[in-house]
């Protein structure tokens, strides 16, 4: 994994893209108090709010948050003693036509007060029906959008959420474009961000120098506030004032000594990261399905256009690419229970996630800090190894395809697998 910083001086772990309970297919657990309880666990220190558009999330948020005294234009909840900051954050899809065909984007939109989102609001429920979703339908265009958004305050930040997902990513096989030019067209200026998603991670991105100057976020998109959800992305930073305002200048920046790295689970975990069909139980890689025309060999349907062939259609540099100069770095993480699971620890798995917490303080620093020994103590070797494997870039994947997750494999028994990539050991960042 590429990092290029070495200063381990007060991190700020971002989550900064989740859903309320108002949205579709939401646990109903996702409360501010259950959220900041469980993102504490996890090892947050920000995350959104979710669904700022939705009128009776909005009056929760109200009741429930009060604005930071030492953090401008970020809340915490009036409370409790969670150490846990919120910021105003919100996801929209816009559906409208183009160059003969439907598109549907989902973007991202995280604004500095209460008050701007209220005039946010004011104008984006003439587009669309706000309280039918958490993640409202607006019919109209991604550059409208901008327009709007800048017109009510530049502080307001907006930037394609999972950007490969099939139906809704930016560049998205089902109704996404092949740059960020054609679907913001005069507006593309104002977009300095995009938000990779479960199925890509930054070397993906890397390979399309369009993006060089596109800084690459990584949030959880959680509709679960559980660890195994909530965080499973984050992005890093290092500021030296946290505010609103300083995480909105790392962005815009890009700058490395700000917005140091991102977590990413490795894509092939992701649901959309091979081309294939569900129903039909079939997977491929992007050069067996040109070799079908991307027509599913059982059924004749066409296939789920998955993100890794997206990437080859649109790439102009060759796999492996270095990163721009002074990119941020990532590493990769998958969630604590879902190692847990995989090492066959499932049958005591809440009591081991819990001990292993109580003793590293949350999650992240489990998967971060703690040592083979200690890990070895609480749980057994084959955990210990499997967390040392995922620090150090060793594990192989089913990929996932079609909305089916990926499946992990540890190298604890037999031959271990080779990395592509050069890691950094984790513990550098703690």
């Amino acid at each position: 994994m590429f990092v290029n910083y070495k200063d381990q001086a007060n991190l700020i772990f971002a989550d900064l893209h989740i859903h309320s309970k108002y949205s579709r297919a939401t646990s109903r657990l996702m409360e501010p108090r259950f959220i900041a309880a469980y993102a504490e666990i996890k090892g947050l220190n920000i995350i959104g709010t979710g669904d700022f558009t939705h009128l009776l999330w909005l009056r929760t948020l109200r009741d429930e948050l009060i604005k930071c005294e030492d953090s401008e234009g970020l809340y915490e909840l009036k409370e409790g003693t969670y150490d846990l900051k919120f910021i105003l954050q919100t996801e929209v899809s816009t559906i409208f036509n183009f160059s003969g065909r439907t598109r549907k984007v989902h973007h991202v939109i995280l604004s500095p007060s209460f008050e701007v989102v209220d005039q946010i609001n004011d104008r984006l429920r003439f587009f669309g029906d706000l309280e039918a979703d958490g993640r409202p339908t607006l019919n109209m265009s991604p550059p409208e959008l901008v327009e709007i958004l800048k017109s009510i305050s530049d502080d307001v930040e907006i930037y394609p959420a999972h950007a490969w997902t099939p139906w809704y990513g930016v560049f998205g096989s089902k109704s996404g474009f092949n740059s960020l030019k054609e679907c913001y067209q005069d507006k593309t200026d104002e977009i300095h961000a995009l938000e990779t998603g479960l199925s890509s991670d930054p070397p993906m991105n890397w390979r399309l120098s369009s993006l060089d100057k596109i800084t690459l976020i990584s949030a959880s998109d959680a509709h679960s506030p559980y660890p195994l959800r909530i965080g499973r992305e984050a992005t890093v930073f290092r500021l030296r004032k946290l505010s609103y305002f300083s995480i909105i200048h790392a962005i815009r920046s890009k700058n490395p000594t700000e917005l140091i790295f991102t977590i990413e689970v490795p894509p092939q975990y992701g649901k959309y990261f091979f081309t294939g069909h569900r129903k039909c139980r079939v997977v491929l890689s992007p050069e067996e399905s040109l070799k079908l025309g991307n027509i599913c060999p059982v059924c004749g349907k066409k296939l789920t256009i998955g993100v890794k062939q997206r990437v080859e259609e649109l790439a102009n540099r060759p796999e492996l690419s270095r990163p721009p100069a002074n990119f941020p770095g990532f590493v990769y993480m998958l969630p604590l229970e879902d190692i847990l699971n995989k090492v066959g620890l499932e049958t005591n798995a809440g009591n081991l996630y819990n001990k292993l917490v109580d003793k590293a303080g949350n999650e992240y620093k489990v998967l971060i800090k703690m040592t083979y020994e200690e890990i070895s103590q609480i749980a057994n070797k084959r955990l210990a190894l499997a967390i040392k494997f995922l620090r150090e870039g060793k594990f192989s994947f089913e990929p996932g395809y079609d909305g089916v997750y990926g499946r992990v494999t540890f190298p604890i028994e037999g031959k271990q697998v080779k990395r592509k990539f050069k890691t950094t050991s984790l513990e550098e960042f703690m």
